[in-house]
């Protein structure tokens, strides 16, 4: 079985704070998951998100003083680009099978596009290795793995900040 975090950026002035509506845009979306994310406006990430967030979890003991200086309200910087975000209700009419969603506001993806961009992946990497591989996968194949989704998700949040947008999350089983 195949359970994926699918995550899409989009113009927050595009978006209905509606879950049955949310489902048929995200499905749209993954429908056309190659061609927008080459185009830089998707991504992914296969089984292992939960695990990805482990290894941004790691900034919290390499970047306290930096999230301090952010703003007292907000999220830590770390959990913004797995599990940031705003949870989205199921409505009265939403199909049993429509995927749980969360919505990242524009503020929030510049917050994780920020702390992408200046998070070294080899010091997160270091303190958070032996958690991401210790189920008998190859490190060097693990760190690749992790490297690649890190990079994925350094370019869709740099360019969902960039243009002011929002990022939509569901998790597709």
């Amino acid at each position: 079985m195949s359970i994926h975090l699918h995550l899409r950026a989009v113009a927050a002035s595009e978006i209905r704070d509606d879950q049955t509506w949310l489902a048929a845009f995200m499905w749209t979306a993954w429908e056309n998951h190659p061609d927008e994310y080459a185009a830089g406006i998707a991504g992914s990430i296969d089984k292992v998100w939960s695990s990805v967030n482990d290894l941004y979890a790691a900034g919290e003991a390499l970047d306290h003083a930096a999230a301090e200086a952010l703003d007292a309200d907000a999220d830590e910087p770390w959990t913004l680009p797995i599990y940031g975000g705003r949870p989205v209700a199921h409505s009265a009419d939403a199909a049993p099978s429509d995927p749980p969603m969360m919505i990242l506001d524009p503020p929030g993806v510049s917050q994780a596009a920020d702390f992408l961009a200046r998070a070294s992946f080899d010091e997160l990497w270091h303190v958070a290795r032996a958690k991401l591989t210790g189920w008998g996968q190859d490190e060097a194949q693990a760190r690749q793995e992790f490297l690649d989704h890190h990079r994925d998700l350094q370019r869709l949040y740099g360019r969902a900040a960039a243009a002011g947008h929002s990022v939509v999350k569901a998790v597709w089983a």
